[in-house]
């Protein structure tokens, strides 16, 4: 993993007509976005190098006006796994999670870690097996083991239950979907309070 790249910000909309431009930097410290030398996009094809200003502001080398700057927006910047600093005991970064096998608790297979995503709502793991990909809440009650040295995790799947048509009769549920407003009846005068 250590020439893997590793999400460290990504570039705003210009500031100003110089070029300056926000930055948005995922690390724990946001200037440090500047100090591990020059960033990539995601293919590598481009590089960065950039001055960290404060307030979420930086300058780009080689960025001069707004309209360069404009181009860059939506960008996001990348370094190699090699240049970041080692992680705490008992820490990782989360890319140090793609490609552990997973398994349940009770030591079957459940695929390998393709993916670590983020949409908004907390971060997920995309587990890979047998052609099927299944999306894990990154929580330590849905993973309550991370073990890089053996190479794998633990998994707690939730007790999956299907409820079929015959059983809702029974428990008097309606296949029906409930409204949100009575409907209104032909003649009926609106209730004024």
């Amino acid at each position: 993993m250590a020439n893997a790249l590793v999400l460290v910000g990504e570039i705003g909309r210009p500031h100003g007509v110089r070029g300056l431009l926000r930055l948005r930097s995922f690390t724990a410290d946001p200037a440090a976005i500047a100090s591990y030398g020059p960033l990539s996009d995601e293919g590598g094809g481009r590089r960065f190098v950039l001055e960290w200003l404060g307030n979420g502001l930086s300058r780009i080398e080689g960025i001069e006006d707004r309209d360069a700057a404009a181009r860059l927006t939506g960008t996001r910047l990348y370094v190699p796994r090699d240049r970041l600093p080692p992680p705490d005991p008992g820490e990782f970064y989360l890319v140090d999670l793609i490609g552990l096998s997973a398994v349940d608790e009770a030591g079957a297979p459940l695929g390998a870690v393709r993916a670590v995503e983020d949409f908004g709502a907390g971060t997920f793991l995309t587990l890979a097996a047998e052609g099927e990909d299944r999306l894990v809440p990154f929580t330590e009650a849905a993973v309550p083991v991370v073990d890089l040295p053996a190479g794998r995790i633990v998994v707690r799947l939730p007790e999956e239950r299907i409820i079929r048509p015959e059983e809702e009769a029974e428990a008097g549920l309606s296949a029906d979907p409930p409204r949100a407003l009575p409907r209104r009846t032909e003649g009926a005068e609106p209730r004024s309070a």
